[in-house]
Protein backbone atom coordinates (compact mmCIF):
# COMPACT_ATOMS: atom_id res chain seq x y z
CA UNK A 1 0.00 0.00 0.00
CA UNK A 2 1.36 3.32 -1.35
CA UNK A 3 2.06 6.20 1.33
CA UNK A 4 0.48 9.39 1.47
CA UNK A 5 1.01 13.48 2.61
CA UNK A 6 -2.34 15.05 4.02
CA UNK A 7 -3.61 17.41 6.31
CA UNK A 8 -3.92 16.29 10.10
CA UNK A 9 -7.51 15.73 11.02
CA UNK A 10 -8.93 15.78 14.35
CA UNK A 11 -9.80 11.77 14.07
CA UNK A 12 -5.85 11.36 13.41
CA UNK A 13 -5.10 12.52 17.20
CA UNK A 14 -4.82 9.57 18.98
CA UNK A 15 -2.55 7.85 16.36
CA UNK A 16 -0.49 10.94 16.57
CA UNK A 17 0.08 10.98 20.55
CA UNK A 18 0.99 7.90 20.39
CA UNK A 19 3.47 8.47 17.71
CA UNK A 20 5.13 10.96 19.63
CA UNK A 21 5.20 8.94 22.39
CA UNK A 22 6.93 6.65 20.85
CA UNK A 23 9.67 8.78 19.14
CA UNK A 24 9.70 11.56 21.77
CA UNK A 25 9.77 9.67 25.25
CA UNK A 26 11.58 12.36 27.16
CA UNK A 27 9.61 15.28 25.95
CA UNK A 28 7.79 17.25 28.75
CA UNK A 29 6.45 20.38 29.52
CA UNK A 30 5.89 22.54 26.70
CA UNK A 31 6.40 19.45 24.29
CA UNK A 32 3.62 17.84 25.72
CA UNK A 33 1.93 15.95 22.57
CA UNK A 34 -1.96 16.77 23.22
CA UNK A 35 -1.01 20.39 23.97
CA UNK A 36 1.17 20.58 21.37
CA UNK A 37 -1.54 19.48 18.83
CA UNK A 38 -4.12 21.59 20.38
CA UNK A 39 -1.88 24.75 19.87
CA UNK A 40 -1.10 23.69 16.42
CA UNK A 41 -5.01 23.41 15.41
CA UNK A 42 -5.38 26.78 17.42
CA UNK A 43 -3.59 28.65 14.78
CA UNK A 44 -4.98 27.18 11.97
CA UNK A 45 -2.21 27.74 9.35
CA UNK A 46 -2.82 24.67 7.49
CA UNK A 47 0.84 23.05 8.13
CA UNK A 48 0.32 20.21 10.26
CA UNK A 49 0.83 17.08 7.95
CA UNK A 50 0.50 13.13 8.40
CA UNK A 51 2.18 10.27 6.78
CA UNK A 52 -0.81 7.43 6.38
CA UNK A 53 -0.22 3.71 5.70
CA UNK A 54 -2.94 1.39 5.69
CA UNK A 55 -5.10 3.96 6.98
CA UNK A 56 -2.54 4.86 10.22
CA UNK A 57 -0.33 7.32 11.10
CA UNK A 58 3.10 6.59 10.17
CA UNK A 59 4.23 10.00 10.25
CA UNK A 60 4.28 13.44 10.87
CA UNK A 61 5.05 16.84 10.17
CA UNK A 62 4.62 20.58 12.08
CA UNK A 63 5.72 23.49 9.72
CA UNK A 64 5.06 27.13 10.41
CA UNK A 65 5.65 30.30 8.17
CA UNK A 66 5.38 34.06 9.29
CA UNK A 67 5.76 36.15 5.77
CA UNK A 68 9.01 36.33 6.68
CA UNK A 69 10.79 32.91 6.89
CA UNK A 70 9.58 28.98 7.24
CA UNK A 71 10.20 26.84 9.99
CA UNK A 72 10.32 22.99 10.58
CA UNK A 73 9.42 22.39 13.74
CA UNK A 74 8.72 18.69 14.40
CA UNK A 75 9.25 15.35 12.21
CA UNK A 76 8.61 12.16 13.31
CA UNK A 77 8.59 8.78 11.49
CA UNK A 78 7.51 5.61 13.20
CA UNK A 79 10.61 3.70 14.09
CA UNK A 80 9.11 0.29 12.66
CA UNK A 81 8.48 2.70 9.52
CA UNK A 82 11.98 4.76 9.24
CA UNK A 83 14.79 4.46 6.00
CA UNK A 84 11.56 3.80 3.50
CA UNK A 85 11.64 7.68 2.68
CA UNK A 86 9.14 8.50 4.92
CA UNK A 87 10.79 11.60 6.84
CA UNK A 88 11.67 12.99 3.19
CA UNK A 89 8.67 13.06 1.85
CA UNK A 90 7.14 14.88 4.60
CA UNK A 91 9.60 17.45 4.72
CA UNK A 92 9.35 17.44 0.84
CA UNK A 93 5.41 17.85 1.54
CA UNK A 94 6.43 20.95 3.71
CA UNK A 95 8.96 22.79 1.63
CA UNK A 96 6.49 22.59 -1.49
CA UNK A 97 3.24 24.06 0.56
CA UNK A 98 5.87 26.60 2.12
CA UNK A 99 6.98 27.47 -1.59
CA UNK A 100 3.05 27.76 -2.56
CA UNK A 101 3.00 30.13 0.16
CA UNK A 102 5.71 32.23 -1.27
CA UNK A 103 8.13 31.57 1.44
CA UNK A 104 12.31 32.26 -0.06
CA UNK A 105 13.65 30.18 3.15
CA UNK A 106 13.14 27.07 5.48
CA UNK A 107 15.16 27.24 8.77
CA UNK A 108 14.96 24.09 11.48
CA UNK A 109 16.75 23.39 14.50
CA UNK A 110 18.01 20.16 15.62
CA UNK A 111 19.04 19.21 19.43
CA UNK A 112 22.82 18.85 19.70
CA UNK A 113 23.06 15.30 21.15
CA UNK A 114 20.72 13.97 18.03
CA UNK A 115 23.38 13.79 15.15
CA UNK A 116 21.52 10.84 13.27
CA UNK A 117 19.11 13.47 12.12
CA UNK A 118 21.67 15.99 11.11
CA UNK A 119 22.71 13.06 8.82
CA UNK A 120 19.40 13.02 7.30
CA UNK A 121 18.81 17.02 6.85
CA UNK A 122 22.86 17.04 5.35
CA UNK A 123 21.62 14.70 2.96
CA UNK A 124 18.19 16.60 1.79
CA UNK A 125 19.89 19.81 0.88
CA UNK A 126 20.17 21.44 4.47
CA UNK A 127 23.28 23.09 5.96
CA UNK A 128 24.30 24.19 9.19
CA UNK A 129 24.15 27.61 9.30
CA UNK A 130 26.62 29.55 12.42
CA UNK A 131 23.21 31.04 14.33
CA UNK A 132 23.02 31.51 18.00
CA UNK A 133 19.31 29.42 18.99
CA UNK A 134 18.10 31.37 22.31
CA UNK A 135 14.44 30.88 23.40
CA UNK A 136 12.35 31.94 26.45
CA UNK A 137 9.63 29.65 27.90
CA UNK A 138 6.81 32.15 28.70
CA UNK A 139 5.15 32.87 32.22
CA UNK A 140 3.15 29.82 33.33
CA UNK A 141 4.90 27.30 30.56
CA UNK A 142 6.23 24.33 32.43
CA UNK A 143 10.26 23.56 31.54
CA UNK A 144 10.87 20.80 28.87
CA UNK A 145 13.32 20.20 26.44
CA UNK A 146 14.37 23.36 24.30
CA UNK A 147 11.74 24.19 21.43
CA UNK A 148 13.51 22.66 19.02
CA UNK A 149 12.54 19.78 15.52
CA UNK A 150 11.83 17.18 17.59
CA UNK A 151 12.54 14.99 14.78
CA UNK A 152 13.68 10.99 14.26
CA UNK A 153 15.16 10.13 11.18
CA UNK A 154 13.89 8.41 8.35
Amino acid sequence: MPITVRRYEPADRDYVISLWDDVFPDSTGHNDAAASIDRKCNVGDGLFFVAEKNATVVGTIIAGYDGHRGWIYSLAVDPTQRRKGIGSMLVQHVEQTLSELGCPKVNLQVRSQNSSIVTFYHAIGYDTEERISMGKLMAGTQRGEPDDARESPS
